[in-house]
């Protein structure tokens, strides 16, 4: 059941843990699918897996005085830690990029990874970003 498990050791074992699932559910879907099918994939076989996945989580943006300006919704929240967005189209781009460092910025968090389920190649991306550089 959800949080039950072996602990994850650290954000690069979280990280090789979704590597390897996401790459598992795109070797037996194939690509063609929408994007929410990815997305529910991925964190259904990740609860499996005993970690906690939470999908479309919100993320509040916040002018420089605090005040909410706006909301995003990241495709997954990993353990508290980590930001997955999820996409199905031919390649990632810039605008995919944008969007995550985006995520990492106003959700105050470090680490992130974008996969492209959309491709005859599996493609994934990693992102680490020094909360010294994220304006707080």
């Amino acid at each position: 059941m959800e949080g039950e498990g072996r602990p994850v050791r650290d954000i690069n074992e979280l990280c090789d843990i979704i590597r390897e699932t996401a790459y598992a559910i795109h070797c037996y879907h194939g690509h063609g699918h929408l994007e929410k099918v990815y997305k529910n994939a991925l964190a259904h076989r990740l609860r499996k897996a005993g970690l906690r996945a939470e999908q479309q989580h919100p993320i509040e943006v916040c002018d420089e005085d605090g005040t909410s300006i706006g909301e995003y919704f990241a495709d997954l929240m990993v353990e508290d830690a980590l930001i997955v967005e999820l996409k199905a189209s031919r390649t990632i781009v810039s605008e995919h990029v944008a969007q995550i460092l985006g995520y990492l910025r106003s959700a105050r968090r470090e680490h992130g990874l974008l996969i492209n389920f959309g491709s005859y190649r599996f493609q994934i991306r990693k992102f680490a970003k020094s909360l010294d550089s994220i304006a707080l």
